[in-house]
């Protein structure tokens, strides 16, 4: 394997880490709704991290956007509100299904989609296919997906045995999870088109002097402008619905000051793992798209091992916990082999 792209994915898998961690901070939040802590959240991981992240790491930041023709900007904008849906919609797949069950369903038509769509449009995939990188790409795909599956398995299972059927969380809904997950599926891999439909911009910044390894955060800081669009319209209707909106400003027998932290910290977080899923994709050369595959197969790992620690899995039988760490061990081969199809 080429250098580069090993680094690339050691860069990629630390960012997983950080994105299957993310939601881990929402434990501590107290006497809130999902509308604030989910909106509070969004702000910081959609607006404010990445815009300091830009200030620091991007010299010439507000220039490169007067250099920069309106039509990218417009359309990645635009991709990144269609991604708030999904996040929106994420958000409830956890709250339904569980940290292991809502990531794997979730993210799998994500990570599927969100590798596949991109190349096709732009004719990456077909030249990817004149050698043997495309077929490895499929199968790694295929692979991961049987790992999915088998994950998925693992957490319906773990769903029905009885006196465990929702672990920590309260508020499982299988059906209704399921249904979220679908959404989030179809819907999120359009943050992966956003990303390399933001290459004219990551050109421009680097023209101005921005390092390769972060030369995606100004797209990234549009593309989640574009999310927090949509993420504040729905979450500010629900906080008017369930008159919720004032959780925001006062203490109802708890600390207001640590709801904004830690849902500050799962925005750090969350907004992290794309420096690291940026700093890895400009390391995988012209196919960098298999970088989203690698991404989302790897941020299932870490979501399924952070329910483990939560006891998600707590008191199931040997058969389950056989299929949970096939399925693990599954989805890090098929990141590995997403990841040599760049080189191949």
């Amino acid at each position: 394997m080429n250098i580069f792209i090993f680094y690339g994915i050691l860069l990629i898998a630390i960012g997983a880490m950080m994105s299957g961690s993310f939601a881990i901070p929402f434990d501590k939040v107290r006497n809130w709704q999902w509308e604030n802590s989910w909106l509070t959240y969004c702000l910081f991981g959609y607006i404010i991290v990445p815009l300091i992240i830009c200030l620091i790491f991007v010299p010439g930041f507000f220039q490169t956007f007067s250099q920069v023709p309106g039509k990218p900007l417009g359309w990645v904008f635009l991709l990144g509100a269609i991604y708030g849906i999904a996040n929106i919609t994420f958000g409830l797949s956890l709250r339904y299904l569980g940290m292991a069950l809502g990531f794997a369903l979730s993210l799998g038509l994500m990570m599927a989609l969100g590798t596949l769509i991109p190349p096709m449009l732009d004719g990456r995939l077909s030249k990817l296919f004149e050698g043997n990188g495309g077929i490895l790409l499929l199968t790694g795909i295929v692979v991961s997906l049987i790992g999915i599956a088998i994950s998925g398995y693992a957490g319906l299972l773990k769903s029905k045995q009885p006196g465990n059927k929702a672990g920590v969380n309260k508020e499982y809904d299988i059906k209704k999870g399921i249904a979220t997950a679908l959404s989030v599926g179809i819907t999120g891999s359009a943050a992966a088109l956003g990303i390399e439909q933001g290459a004219p911009i990551a050109k421009v910044s680097i023209a101005n002097g921005t390092n390769a390894l972060f030369q995606d955060s100004v797209v990234f800081l549009v593309l989640y402008s574009g999310a927090f669009l949509s993420t504040l319209i729905w979450c500010l209707s629900l906080s008017v619905k369930n008159k919720t909106w004032m959780n925001f400003f006062r203490s109802n027998n708890h600390s207001l000051a640590k709801n904004y932290l830690f849902c500050a910290l799962a925005g750090f977080l969350w907004y992290i793992n794309y420096v690291f899923f940026g700093m890895g994709k400009s390391q995988m050369g012209e196919f960098s798209f298999v970088a989203w595959g690698i991404l989302m197969t790897l941020t299932i790992v870490c979501a399924t091992l952070w329910g483990l620690y939560r006891g998600e899995w707590k008191g199931v039988s040997k058969k389950i916990y056989f299929l949970m760490w096939a399925g693990l061990i599954i989805l890090v081969i098929a990141s590995f082999l997403i990841g040599l199809s760049s080189n191949s």
